[in-house]
């Protein structure tokens, strides 16, 4: 009688299945090249382990985040603290100035989870917006898979999603 319960039990359950996250990590370089950035270039986002989040030297909240990205990267009024730009020819745009801007995400091991993602999520939220309202700009329509695959390529080559991402430190404890 146990046998038939537990297979009734395995037959009519269902097992939850953990999603994770979305991402696609960049190819590997074939050669390793050094990369020196100006430091006018470089956003810092740290997350502590008591999940205060530092931008730019700013504190602010999870809802905060994008905004200051975009400005950061966009840079609509060319100020000198914020990101540069590099004027580039791009199929089906034209010359196109292309942020020189990078994320840096950096967190505590002690970081939230939970806050962790939200703070991912801004930021590719941030760069999604921008790829948006260049897409509008130049196409009429967001960016996504209604545009033609050499569109989309033109608006990721105007707008890259440059995310780094630095080993967790241990922090909290000092």
């Amino acid at each position: 009688m146990a046998f038939i319960i537990l297979i009734f039990f395995l037959m009519t359950t269902t097992m939850n299945v953990d999603s994770g996250i979305q991402r696609q990590l960049p190819p590997i370089p074939e050669d390793k090249v050094e990369m020196e950035i100006n430091q006018r270039n470089v956003l810092l986002v740290f997350v502590s382990a008591s999940n205060d989040i530092m931008v730019g030297g700013e504190r602010m909240e999870v809802s905060q985040i994008k905004d200051k990205v975009k400005e950061f990267v966009v840079n609509p009024n060319e100020n000198p603290n914020l990101s540069d730009f590099e004027m580039t020819e791009i199929d089906n745009l034209g010359n196109y100035p292309v942020s020189l801007g990078v994320v840096s995400l950096q967190n505590d091991r002690g970081t939230n989870y939970g806050v962790y993602i939200q703070v991912q999520n801004e930021l590719t939220r941030a760069f999604q917006e921008i790829r948006d309202e260049v897409s509008m700009r130049y196409y009429g329509r967001p960016f996504g898979p209604d545009l033609s695959d050499e569109n989309r390529k033109a608006i990721t080559l105007a707008v890259p999603q440059k995310i780094s991402e630095a080993e967790p430190r241990n922090i909290g404890g000092q």
